[in-house]
């Protein structure tokens, strides 16, 4: 477990900031409490990059990944939202909760249009509504993670049962045990 800065360096942006700084379906989106928003720079966006910078470790970061998948005949998207220490088992586990047909991950153009988010800030909140949102289950036992917000200029810090205000929101194992995530 890697020690993180204390929010006090962190650059915080009040809430009555936010929707100069997130798009404004997200901010929409975020409860009014639980939700901590800072500002990193772009080049500490990515997560290993804002890992190495704050001193979060990669498994408080989760990644919020954008899937397209094939079912019923319909093309559909879900938000997975995992660890950054961790390897999604996509052809397995993602699969078959998802009961897809064929799955793949989202096209950067099409994330980001379907989204209406930044690539590389991609968060859970705001998604489209029917979206299905994915949570893996090791996210939920972290104290806390940093995901994206919507823009690679902000994260959110938050406890993980914030998730559970989100609409479309489902808890399930999709990751690959550590080692075979190495």
């Amino acid at each position: 477990m890697h020690s993180h800065e204390p929010l006090s360096q962190l650059d915080i942006i009040p809430p009555d900031q936010l929707a100069a700084h997130l798009p404004a379906h997200v901010v929409a989106h975020l409860p009014p409490n639980g939700v901590t928003v800072f500002a990193v720079t772009d080049d500490a966006s990515d997560t290993a990059a804002f890992s190495a910078r704050y001193g979060f470790g990669l498994e408080d970061c989760a990644n919020t990944i954008v899937i397209k998948y094939k079912k019923d005949g319909a093309e559909h998207y879900a938000a997975i939202v995992t660890l950054g220490s961790l390897r999604l088992d996509i052809n397995g586990a993602v699969k078959a909760h998802l009961g897809a047909k064929r799955l793949s991950f989202a096209a950067r153009e099409v994330a980001v249009e379907h989204s209406g988010m930044e690539f590389g800030g991609i968060t859970a909140f705001g998604v489209p509504e029917d979206w299905r949102v994915l949570v893996d289950a090791a996210v939920m036992e972290r104290k806390q993670v940093v995901m994206g917000a919507g823009v690679r200029l902000a994260k959110l810090l938050l406890a993980p049962a914030v998730l559970r205000t989100l609409k479309n929101y489902e808890v399930a194992s999709l990751t690959l045990p550590p080692e075979e995530s190495a």
